[in-house]
């Protein structure tokens, strides 16, 4: 039994940080994630989406601490309570998910590794089982160290953790996961190969046939049916290709400028998905370097979800001098995890990308 609580501490301990960094690495995107969770389509707890990166920092630090009291033996009783709680509570919101198929993917390991909604809830059965050994053999767990340095090895990880995760929301994530990251080229990124497998979808047709109600079920094709048509729903039995980089566009009301803006070189991007919530002292910091470099013959432009008014508004304000493009809220969150933020792209490649507080280290 001490054996395999061991074992069972080691593969609990390291997950629960693994995962936990992954997450503290992006506690924004993570925040987005638990703002899906707590929508009304989900569970219909709208109340707590203000508070979804105060929540999301500290359910990750907590995740992070949690794995190096495991491993170091500080506190057993209490750490082994808290991961059960922390994993039923988890167990549940992936089986919800999964079973009534609304979140399809939890956000387990960020943009790391991407999971589907049966595999997180398979991942988190597998990690309840290994807790629940560590909960009837609670005995065995002993620290590693004396009981001075087990605590200073405690207070650090819960010091590194608060530090790292307000580190990267003053900045960007230390390690970029998603399609934008510098180097991807945004144009390649889109392109679905001809090969690429294609969604297989089931459709359920039903009809009225001789007064009786028929179901009949086909990969889309009409149905060759006597009878009346009641109505038709589609499930997709098996996602086909997505490419990397996808609702990214740069349009106005009229046309779509995306093909144009990703064959220039030299352009700087200014994105903020809402300008409506823009950091003020972010916009602020954006006519000097945005002059200088148009002055050094760059072209600048701005990349928003928000509507003309507050687009003219924003640019009357703080004496802007380029234009902004329209392009989908959720592809902003995903370019950069900054409000605003600051690229640099040459024929769609990105060659810098900036939170607002570096915006000085912006290389023109």
């Amino acid at each position: 039994m001490k054996l395999v609580v061991n074992i069972s501490r080691i593969l609990v301990g390291a997950l629960f940080i693994i995962s936990g960094l992954i997450k503290l690495n992006d506690p924004l995107g993570f925040s987005y994630k638990l703002q899906e969770y707590f929508s009304a389509d989900v569970l219909n707890i709208p109340f707590l989406e203000p508070y979804a990166l105060m929540i999301s920092v500290l359910v990750v630090v907590f995740e992070v601490v949690l794995g190096v009291f495991l491993l170091i033996g500080y506190k057993p009783k209490f750490t082994v309570w808290s991961l059960l709680a922390m994993i039923v509570f988890f167990t549940f919101l992936t089986f919800y998910s999964a079973y009534f198929d609304k979140v399809k993917d939890c956000g387990c390991f960020g943009d790391a590794l991407k999971l589907t909604a049966w595999e997180s809830f398979t991942k988190d059965i597998i990690l309840l089982f290994f807790i629940l050994i560590l909960f009837f053999g609670l005995k065995h767990i002993k620290p590693i160290f004396g009981k001075l340095p087990t605590t200073i090895l405690a207070l650090l990880s819960f010091v590194f953790s608060l530090w790292f995760g307000s580190h990267v929301l003053e900045h960007l994530p230390v390690k970029d996961f998603r399609a934008y990251k510098i180097g991807n080229n945004l144009r390649e990124g889109m392109i679905i190969p001809e090969d690429a497998p294609k969604a297989i979808q089931e459709f359920t047709w039903v009809f009225n046939v001789n007064g009786k109600e028929t179901k009949i079920i086909t990969d889309g094709s009409y149905p060759d049916v006597d009878g009346e048509y009641v109505s038709v729903d589609s499930k997709v039995i098996k996602a086909g290709y997505s490419p990397p980089v996808v609702d990214f566009s740069i349009e106005t009301e009229d046309e779509d400028l995306t093909e144009q803006f990703l064959a220039e070189n030299n352009l700087i991007v200014i994105i903020s998905y809402s300008l409506e919530k823009i950091e003020k002292n972010g916009a602020a910091r954006l006519k000097v370097i945005t002059d200088e470099a148009i002055k050094k013959g760059y072209k600048v432009i701005g990349l928003t979800a928000s509507g003309e008014d507050t687009k003219q508004s924003i640019n009357d304000t703080y004496n802007l001098n380029f234009d902004w493009y329209l392009c989908d809220e959720k592809a902003l969150k995903t370019v950069v995890r900054s409000n605003p933020g600051i690229l640099e792209l040459d024929a769609g490649t990105v060659k810098q990308k900036l939170h607002w507080n570096d915006i000085d280290d912006l290389k023109l």
